[in-house]
């Protein structure tokens, strides 16, 4: 299962590294970016500013969601014309600049980041680095194929309903959904502002936690905490396949030898899943209206938003005032006595492309839903939450854990991650279909 090498983190680099790593990463992009069809547009070359990085994250190379407004081309948000109005750089790249991190390139997406499986009908699909018949997630499929393909340190992507957190499961990547509101969103398309949220991608934990203060504004890395209790979610197992099962139980118990301790109850929550749906569709469809009736949107997407605008105003409003209520029954229900709750990223093995296209005969409309059937309560309630790669179906396909936390807990979110990590090798293999072109572009281990 996987393979021997495996990619470094970007803080186990030392100065005398960066430029190598740099030319290494615009290589990849070139050549392996390029073949996944993970890359929407490569950065122009700074050499100024690269022969002289400083700062906190000196030398780390980052891309960003072909959503986030860079000021330097017009952004695609995933449609086969880009969006030539968009001119603003979005703020939250400022920060990223000015430790020292590189852009080298905007990833591809899903069309309006409205799209799990990663299908995307103007601009192509990304291809999945461990296996190109298996989907490389959505909507957020370039950033994490990048990271997992070596092409960049970093990447930025946007989650609504999982779109960070599903291909961080297929690809094999850690990765962190925020508190909702903790990132600034503007010069990043919205879809449903109630829901929106920026997030990363990187191969570890530890290297997010490194970057998170730079992003969030906090003067320096939080010390390590370890969450001392955490409870598994045994209702998201029943509903769950074998072999994703199978990966979740073993990675309790490497998080129990770690110092965790764990309950396990029932207690998804159903009500927030049902109004993540009302607020998703009804905003999504306000907020993009004018590409309903638009010919150059794809035909599915056109529907699907045709879909949001018959919901209600009132019971849009309906959804969004119970919020606060259901945040607090989960906080004081499943999370009582507890910091974290655990549960898979996905109740379904990664799947072959052909099941979640709609226009394959092998379309299986249920699948589609599943693949964000356990993420977007989590952006309905406005927690934070860390996916980390715990093993392999029988496929060898990456399998992910979602941790979720109360708001503002990235740190100790973090630090569970590191503790696991510390443990475990799956975070930093090289993916099988790729594994030739990494070395053809230069090894770093």
């Amino acid at each position: 299962m996987g393979t021997a090498r495996r990619f470094a983190d970007w803080q186990s680099r030392d100065e005398a590294q960066h430029g190598a790593a740099l030319a290494t990463a615009r290589a990849r992009l070139a050549r392996i970016g390029q073949r996944l069809g993970a890359v929407a547009a490569e950065m122009p070359p700074d050499p100024g500013r690269e022969s002289t990085l400083t700062g906190p994250l000196a030398g780390l190379v980052y891309v960003a969601k072909d959503m986030i407004a860079t000021g330097v081309h017009a952004p695609s948000w995933g449609r086969a014309v880009p969006c030539t109005g968009v001119t603003a750089r979005a703020t939250v790249l400022d920060p990223l600049e000015a430790a020292g991190a590189t852009l080298v390139a905007t990833s591809e997406m899903t069309e309006l980041a409205y799209e799990p499986s990663g299908h995307n009908v103007s601009r192509g699909r990304v291809l999945n680095p461990w296996r190109f018949d298996r989907i490389a997630g959505g909507s957020s499929s370039g950033s994490a194929a990048l990271v997992a393909a070596g092409c960049c340190d970093v990447a930025l992507g946007s989650d609504t309903g999982g779109s960070v957190r599903i291909p961080a499961h297929c690809c094999g990547v850690t990765a962190l959904k925020p508190t909702l509101g903790a990132l600034p969103l503007d010069g990043v398309m919205p879809l449903a502002p109630s829901l929106d949220t920026l997030g990363l991608f990187a191969r570890s934990a530890a290297d997010l936690a490194r970057v998170w203060p730079v992003l969030a504004g906090t003067a320096s890395p939080p010390a390590p905490t370890l969450p001392r209790v955490a409870v598994l979610l045994t209702d998201t197992l029943d509903e769950s396949e074998p072999d994703v099962v199978r990966a979740c139980e073993e990675a309790v118990a490497t998080l129990a030898a770690a110092g965790l301790g764990t309950l396990r109850r029932e207690g998804f929550p159903d009500a927030a899943d049902r109004h993540a749906l009302v607020v998703l569709q009804a905003e999504a469809a306000h907020t993009h209206m004018a590409r309903i009736d638009d010919p150059g949107t794809e035909p599915v997407l056109r529907r699907r938003l045709r879909k949001g605008l018959a919901i209600d105003a009132r019971d849009l409003a309906d959804s969004l005032a119970v919020r606060a209520a259901l945040r607090e029954a989960f906080l004081s229900g499943p999370l009582a006595g507890a910091d974290v709750v655990l549960l898979p990223v996905m109740p379904i093995m990664t799947p072959p492309v052909a099941e979640v296209d709609p226009d394959s005969a092998a379309f299986d409309p249920k699948h589609l839903y599943a693949l964000s059937r356990f993420t977007r309560f989590v952006n309905y309630l406005g927690l934070p939450a860390l996916a980390l790669p715990i093993g392999f179906d029988r496929n060898d396909m990456p399998v992910g854990l979602q941790i979720v936390g109360r708001p503002g807990t990235e740190a100790q979110l973090f630090g569970l991650g590191r503790a696991f990590q510390a443990r475990t090798d799956w975070h930093g293999r090289v993916p099988h279909a790729i594994a030739d072109d990494i070395i053809e572009t230069g090894w770093a281990a």
